[in-house]
This record gives C-alpha cells, structure tokens and sequence, in this order.
C-alpha cells in the first residue's frame, strides 16, 4: 500500500465522515464473504482496511501527512541517515528492535548499512540470544458501531423482545436485560463493521419512551387513578390499567384522595430477580354536573376538623 489516501479514494482534505464513508463502502464491496473465489479481493480488503486504521487516528494520519511516518505506520529515515553503503534504503521501525530471544534474524543489511560492507558488527556473544522480531500484527477487527433504541414503556417493563435492523441489514430479536433501565447499554459481540480479523461489536443505548400515565419509580411503576365520590364513600371495585393488563382493584369504603394501593409483581423486573410492584394513587373527582350533588348534600354539613392539625 503506497498511499492510503488513493486506497481509499479521497482527497488529503478529505474529513473523518468522508474516509468513514468510503471506508464502510469499499469494506462492503470486498469483504472475503462477498469474494470467496477472487484472492485479490481479500489483498485489496486488507489494504483498505490498513489505511482506514492510519487515516481513521488522528496522530498517525498528521505523521503520515508530514512525512514521519510511512503508509504501513513505520517511521521514515530512522537513526536520523538514509540506507548508507550497501545496506540499501530499507526502513525499520522500533518493532524490530523490541525484546530479545525468539525468532533469530538476519540482519546483516542493516548492520552494513550502519557500519559499512566489511567493518564491524556487533556480536551476540557468548550468552547472547541475538536480536529478536516480533511477530506481525494479527489481522485487524471491524469498526464498532453504536444504535440508539426506543423502547415503549409496557414493552421495558415487561422485558419484550425487541426487532431490530442491523446496518448490514439483519434483522434480529434483541432480548432485554432484567433492570432495564434509560441508558441501558447492550453489546452484540460480532455485530459492528467488518474485518480482516473478524467484525467489530455493535453498542445498543436503551431509551425508553415515556408514558401517558404510568411514572416509574425505581423497579416500581406508579399510576394516578380516578374515582368518583360514591366510588370512594361506598367502596367498589374498579378496573386498574397494569403494564401486564387490566386487572380489578377493590377500594375499599371511605378511601380518600392521596390513598395508595399496591398491586405486587406489576412493576419493572430487577436486576436481582423478581419484580417492583405497581402503586394506584387514589384521587377523587366530582362529576362535571354538580347540582344534582349538592341537591342531595342540602342542609348536610361536615364538622369535622380536618385542618386541625394546621393549628387553624
């Protein structure tokens, strides 16, 4: 790869969206998946795939473009000289120089080209295990991706699957976790861009759409319901709206506004297991036509003192 810019095809000006652009649509057209029976293609894969690595960081794409760095990210003109004597113009980098043992080299080029055909090298002695060189780099993973997800409200609470649209055009039944909560973060191993060394992971973000009557509160969920005034004098039963579902509620005679019932195992799952509960707020409201009530509230007064413990 002599120029990453021309693998890529963009201009030196080009910016971060433009190489990523370029980079997602080429990455597509060659991977090894698409091209089982053209090699060349997997050649040009993993070229495209080095040069978005240097472009995509900023640091090595300002030492590329100022001539410190070579396309593969290998430092030019190392030691400060050029390939003197018969050494050539070979290039090393510090890769080449770290830890001892291993693998033992060759590398009379590079002592000739310091020292000269015929003058001295350095030798390993008698306890010396030579110079060592590390093992290529593996093959570099995909790009990860990020996804934000709406949730509705009922489907949080009650851990509904969510299908979902990958960006390579999957689709597939996302499982929610237990304590799903706003900002949720979910990571799918293997769901991100594709590589050479495999593909990258995807990140799902959980937002989760507010209601136009339940609240959460923690793992519980909690819920305004209305009652009219003979509901609350009387008792009754009443029909309550849950995340699992309507089910009957009974209130009992004399209940005020500001009660708070519980129905147990109605509210979110938590983390630890189980669920949080539902919490009905009672709130009394008097019918629109209040003639017929005040009516039959004629000559009736209430005297108890329910401010009294105002000091009023």
């Amino acid at each position: 790869m002599s120029d990453p810019y021309s693998t890529l095809g963009v201009s030196r000006s080009a910016t971060e969206k433009d190489i990523k652009s370029a980079y997602r649509k080429l990455a597509k057209e060659l991977h090894p998946d698409r091209n089982k029976d053209n090699p060349k293609a997997a050649e040009k894969f993993s070229d495209v795939t080095k040069a978005y690595d240097l472009l995509s960081d900023k640091d090595k794409r300002g030492q590329f473009d100022r001539g410190e760095i070579d396309a593969e990210g290998n430092p030019r003109m190392p030691f400060g000289m050029g390939g003197g004597g018969n050494g050539g113009g070979r290039q090393y980098s510090s890769r080449d120089f770290e830890g001892f043992g291993g693998e033992e080299v060759d590398l009379s080029d590079l002592f000739e080209g310091l020292f000269g055909r015929g003058g001295a090298r350095p030798s390993a002695g008698a306890g010396g295990a030579g110079f060592g060189r590390r093992s290529p780099p593996p093959p570099q993973r995909g790009a990860n991706i990020n996804y934000r997800l709406k949730v509705p409200f009922v489907d949080a609470a009650t851990l509904k699957a969510q299908r979902i649209t990958l960006g390579d055009g999957k689709t597939i039944d996302l499982k929610l976790p237990s304590g799903v909560d706003e900002g949720t973060q979910m990571r799918l191993k293997g769901k991100g861009e594709p590589g050479p060394g495999g593909a990258g992971d995807a990140t799902v973000t959980i937002n989760i759409d507010p209601h136009p009557f339940f609240q959460r509160d923690g793992d519980d969920v909690r819920l305004e319901l209305p009652i009219t005034l003979d509901e609350a004098v009387n008792g009754a039963k009443v029909k309550v709206p849950t995340v699992d579902g309507p089910v009957m509620l009974t209130v009992a005679a004399g209940s005020g506004s500001g009660k708070v019932l519980r129905l147990k195992g109605k509210g979110f799952s938590k983390k630890a297991g189980g669920r949080g509960d539902q919490l009905v707020a009672l709130e009394i409201q008097l019918p629109d036509d209040l003639e017929d009530l005040a009516s039959r509230l004629k000559g009736w007064k209430d005297e108890s003192d329910i401010r009294g413990a105002f000091g009023l």
